[in-house]
């Protein structure tokens, strides 16, 4: 005989006419300024208080909240607006690190310059959009809207990835390649590098041969058409 307990389970929420609606969506917010994580959710508030639609924001001010709160949540959160500048990230890292863990995450890319190269690594790394801080928030919630997650009885879209129009060359389209070609391997041990960490020090963490992680580390420097740790620093932060 079913407990009371299983039987009580409330019926999943359907619109007018029977039909089954789409389940709340949920947003998280990652970014170490507090006033842009109030903008974001008071803006989002505000669009969907009209229209009905059910939608959670989380917070997190820095990558490892993050990803623990996307462990917690991966269910419900539909979008990650992700800060380029956070206090334990370096250039990309914050966004390959996020790719590694959790592929099929839709991450919108938020980033206080409008560096042509860094928004094209960020699209070859499979962000959905990089969208400068200097621009107006109501793009995002633009994006947020094209997204499906405004409206409670729309269909998820997908919308094309967004990236500042620039005059490009041959450097730009060179970096945004080399993120393409990084095995997981070299990501992790390329955000090691961009961490400050030595070769020994990296060997120790992944469990490899100083020899090894050297290797990597002269793929990485050729990937991306540089001579030294220093200047591959410099060129993705």
């Amino acid at each position: 005989m079913p407990s009371l307990e299983s039987s009580s389970k409330p019926p999943p929420p359907t619109l007018e006419g029977g039909i089954l609606a789409h389940p709340p969506g949920a947003i998280l917010v990652v970014d170490d300024h507090d006033l842009l994580r109030l903008g974001v959710r008071a803006l989002i508030e505000a669009q969907t208080a009209s229209s009905g639609a059910s939608i959670e924001v989380f917070e997190a001010a820095s990558a490892a909240e993050a990803l623990a709160l996307y462990d917690r949540h991966r269910e419900s959160i539909r979008l990650v607006l992700l800060d380029l500048a956070l206090p334990d990230t370096h250039g990309l890292s914050g966004l390959a690190e996020f790719r590694l863990r959790h592929p099929s995450a839709r991450i919108v890319v938020l980033s206080g310059t409008g560096n042509t190269s860094l928004a094209q690594g960020a699209v070859a790394l499979g962000a959905s959009a990089f969208l400068p801080k200097s621009a107006d928030l109501k793009e995002v919630v633009g994006f947020i809207r094209a997204c499906g997650l405004l409206e409670p009885d729309a269909s998820e879209a997908s919308p094309s990835a967004a990236v500042p129009k620039a005059p490009g060359g041959y450097a730009e389209s060179a970096r945004a390649s080399a993120w393409q070609e990084l095995t997981p391997r070299q990501m992790q041990v390329l955000q090691w590098v961009l961490d400050g960490k030595a070769n020994k020090e990296i060997a120790q963490l992944a469990n490899l041969s100083e020899g090894t992680v050297k290797n990597h580390v002269s793929t990485i420097l050729l990937l991306f058409g540089v001579r030294s740790r220093a200047q591959l620093i410099s060129s993705l932060r």
